[in-house]
């Protein structure tokens, strides 16, 4: 496992914050025991829950023409028709994955191909499972077209704690199934609208890993 480079300015920050913490404790409040070992068991708490949150484990990704791959870790809450209102304008079926703060945070193309479109919405930061969501958080929209013509939309979702996205890609941009083309900060949520009548592989609740769960296959 190694740590996301996401991550670098965030651990270096929080470190900096321990070190500052505990040497005003240690240089104010040397004679309390009790405190200062409180001090030192909360800074070693943050900072493995900080770590955590950057982590990239070592995967052995699942890859198919006709499949598309879970593009984060987290829980499955919507399965749904739906109609997508931004790009295709008519009836979709939805499948949203809840990210939340323990998850690992990257996310990875579901499908290989081009990106056909691709917009960031600045916006709100309600809770992730709210359905207002995704359409008022802050969020990215993309779009990329299978070989075969089928086009798949991705969106990443910020929630209440997640307040940075960061995308990899631009229009225009050939991407490989599984490998990244974003990461949300501290979690949140990523939908994925597929063609009506797609057979989809999970199930309401079912967890899912990033780039190793099946999402769907296509027709």
């Amino acid at each position: 496992m190694t740590i996301h480079k996401e991550g670098y300015t965030t651990i270096a920050l929080s470190v900096l914050f321990i070190f500052v913490i505990n040497a005003l404790v240690d240089y104010k409040y040397y004679d309390i025991t009790w405190l200062r070992w409180a001090v030192y068991i909360f800074s070693f708490a943050l900072f493995i829950i900080v770590l955590q949150f950057f982590r990239n484990p070592s995967r052995t990704f699942s890859a198919g023409e006709n499949l598309v791959i879970c593009p984060a870790d987290g829980k499955v809450v919507v399965i749904e028709e739906t109609t997508e209102s931004e790009y295709f304008k008519d009836k979709r079926l939805q499948v949203s994955i809840f990210m939340s703060p323990v998850n690992v945070h990257i996310n990875r193309n579901p499908i290989s191909g081009v990106v056909k479109f691709f917009k960031y919405h600045p916006g709100k930061y309600l809770a992730a499972w709210n359905p207002k969501s995704s359409t008022e958080n802050e969020r990215t929209t993309t779009v990329v077209e299978h070989k075969t013509g089928v086009q798949i939309l991705f969106r990443q979702i910020a929630g209440a704690l997640a307040r940075r996205i960061v995308w990899y890609i631009k229009e225009g941009d050939q991407v490989i199934q599984t490998e990244q083309f974003g990461f949300i900060k501290f979690g949140s949520r990523v939908d994925v609208f597929l063609p009506v009548g797609t057979k989809v592989n999970v199930e309401l609740n079912q967890v899912v890993k990033g780039g190793i769960t099946t999402l769907a296959t296509l027709s």
